[in-house]
């Protein structure tokens, strides 16, 4: 017998009964469909994590205030507290480092912003220069932060787009002076970037120096400060550099904190593939689910077509020949419900993307040749024991039946 037999014989006993193949058509695509799709979100989000870290910038490295290795279990990490500010002295000796590039240090509050009586609530990020650069914002009118020394408090701010509509309408607000907080300070810029940046959305944010912060929030120390190494191969050196500064500075106490994005991407990596796997491994539980439907219905198909495998072994099928037709049945179920599952995934990654177009939901090839690979291998699998209870009929009891 050819394989082209066995693929005709098989057609022909799929078409016979066809409410019968629709239903395990249906199983098989289903499983094959959620694997390919629920692998297909999991890398979209480690993509979209990974296209969130590096809007922050390139060479990365990023210094909080405190101990992370020593500071949990203590008083002060309840109440919030680190054992020493980072202060803007920190950031200026910082920034004398042969191995820095750009640094910017960084300052978090909360404040209402007001115009002619409109006003609003704006998160309000206290930086410098650099900041552009390292976090590679885009303006849209005006300039950004004067480059000059940071502990100079000008009383000037950086708009986002949304702020810049709601407070200002079609008027034009460079040069115009709002009340933030306590202090007037003029709009000198308006951004034009989108998304999101240090987890804030920055159509929303409003930008001033970092001195200037600091009087606005009432505070000292620093929230971080943010370093772009010249290269990627300064980066150990400059974690050294950052320790040994901070340390002298801190009489001794390496009481900073020091990320790297690379360590920060590798572990969210990690995570998503963990996870990624996870899923896809609870989706191909379907897949089996499948597979033991193909083999009760497999196991019904043969007590229905005994006297056609009786009629096969008389004219001498062997018992090989006899389960070669039966696997290669159930085999033509898999892959047929396996190419229509694979094509239902990728409508709902499309549709996926529709729905949230930051999320690119793009299914890996190898979820692709897994979800394949699993459905032909549980068809084959649970195919096997009704191929075996076929090939044993003896032809004259199962044409006597009929």
């Amino acid at each position: 017998m050819r394989p082209l037999d066995a693929i005709a014989f098989a057609l022909i006993s799929l078409d016979g009964n066809r409410v019968r193949t629709l239903l395990m058509l249906l199983a098989m695509s289903i499983g094959v469909a959620a694997v390919v799709l629920l692998t297909g979100v999991g890398n979209g989000a480690r993509l979209y994590v990974v296209d969130q870290f590096a809007s922050l910038g390139t060479n990365l490295v990023i210094v909080i205030p405190g101990r992370a290795e020593t500071a949990s279990g203590t008083a002060a990490t309840i109440v919030g507290e680190t054992p020493r500010d980072l202060t803007l002295g920190d950031a200026r000796a910082l920034e004398r480092g042969d191995l820095v590039r750009r640094l910017a240090p960084i300052n978090i509050g909360e404040m209402r912003i007001s115009w002619r009586g409109r006003e609003r609530q704006v998160p309000v990020i206290g930086s410098t220069a650099p900041l552009l650069e390292i976090h590679h914002l885009r303006m849209d009118r005006g300039f950004f932060l004067p480059d000059e020394d940071m502990e100079i408090a000008r009383p000037v701010c950086v708009i986002g787009a949304r702020v810049n509509r709601e407070l200002f309408g079609r008027e034009n607000a460079l040069g115009e002076l709002v009340r933030l907080g306590g202090f007037r300070c003029r709009v000198i810029g308006i951004l034009g970037s989108e998304g999101r940046s240090l987890g804030l959305d920055t159509e929303e944010m409003v930008i001033v120096p970092v001195a200037f912060a600091q009087m606005l929030l009432n505070t000292e120390g620093l929230f971080r400060i943010l370093i772009e190494a010249r290269d990627m191969d300064a980066i150990d050196r400059l974690q050294r550099f950052i320790t040994t500064t901070i340390a002298k500075r801190h009489y001794g106490e390496e009481d900073v904190t020091i990320i790297t994005q690379d360590a920060v991407l590798a572990t969210f990596d990690t995570i998503f593939a963990v996870l990624t796997l996870t899923v896809a491994g609870i989706a191909a539980i379907s897949l089996v689910v499948a597979g033991i439907l193909v083999m009760n219905v497999m196991l019904m198909a043969v007590n229905q077509r005994t006297a056609e495998i009786g009629l096969c072994k008389a004219l001498g099928a062997g018992k090989l020949q006899i389960m070669v037709l039966v696997v290669t049945e159930a085999l033509l179920l898999a892959s047929i419900g396996g190419l229509i599952g694979i094509g239902l995934g990728f409508a709902g990654a499309w549709l996926t993307v529709q729905l949230y177009p930051a999320l690119q939901t793009t299914p890996p090839l190898w979820a692709i040749g897994a979800a394949l690979g699993t459905a032909l291998g549980t068809g084959f699998v649970f195919a096997l024991l009704p191929a075996r209870r076929a090939a044993r009929l003896d032809p004259i009891q199962a044409l006597a039946r009929h």
